[in-house]
């Protein structure tokens, strides 16, 4: 990826959005479960760069910055959505991967639904931390730049998640 500075800004998101919406796309499609939200999701966090790409100070790394702006524009749709069906949050994530079943971008086995109907029972900030330890892999150091949380506190986090889930798993 070339820096951001002396570019015009038309080329360097046509490269942020080449580089990285494989990417955004997944960790969005953990967060809302469906191929159709994601989708959804992921393009407005394309606008949401697009127009705020002349205010990045480079003070973070840029896929830091883009998942920031990816999991809020994730949690914005989830919150609405959940608002306008006049549901919690946890009903809502509980129909969710009800509906993974019937979705067919969907190709897990019965293992990978039972894992995300205990991921759906974490709080948020677990959920989170789970999905970028187990799904992205990413060392705690990064992931403490993108949630600005202590790495101590992510690492508590991420234990009491695998916790709940294990938990979850034995039990059901």
């Amino acid at each position: 990826m070339q820096p951001l500075v002396n570019t015009s800004p038309s080329l360097v998101f046509e490269d942020l959005v080449r580089e990285y919406k494989e990417k955004l796309y997944w960790h969005i499609r953990r967060m809302v479960l469906s191929h159709d939200d994601a989708d959804d999701v992921l393009q407005n966090t394309f606008i949401k760069v697009y127009k705020n790409l002349p205010n990045f100070k480079g003070d973070s790394h840029i896929y830091t910055w883009l998942y920031r702006i990816a999991t809020n524009e994730s949690l914005t749709f989830l919150k609405k959505r959940a608002r306008r069906l006049q549901i919690s949050d946890e009903t809502l994530q509980q129909n969710m991967v009800n509906n993974l079943e019937s979705d067919p971008y969907f190709d897990g086995d019965e293992a990978r639904l039972k894992l995300q109907r205990a991921i759906a029972t974490l709080p948020e900030k677990q959920k989170q931390v789970f999905l970028l330890r187990y799904y992205e892999e990413l060392p705690y150091a990064e992931m403490s730049e993108m949630l600005e949380v202590s790495e101590g506190s992510l690492k508590a986090s991420y234990h009491h998640a695998v916790k709940k889930i294990t938990h979850f798993i034995k039990e059901d």
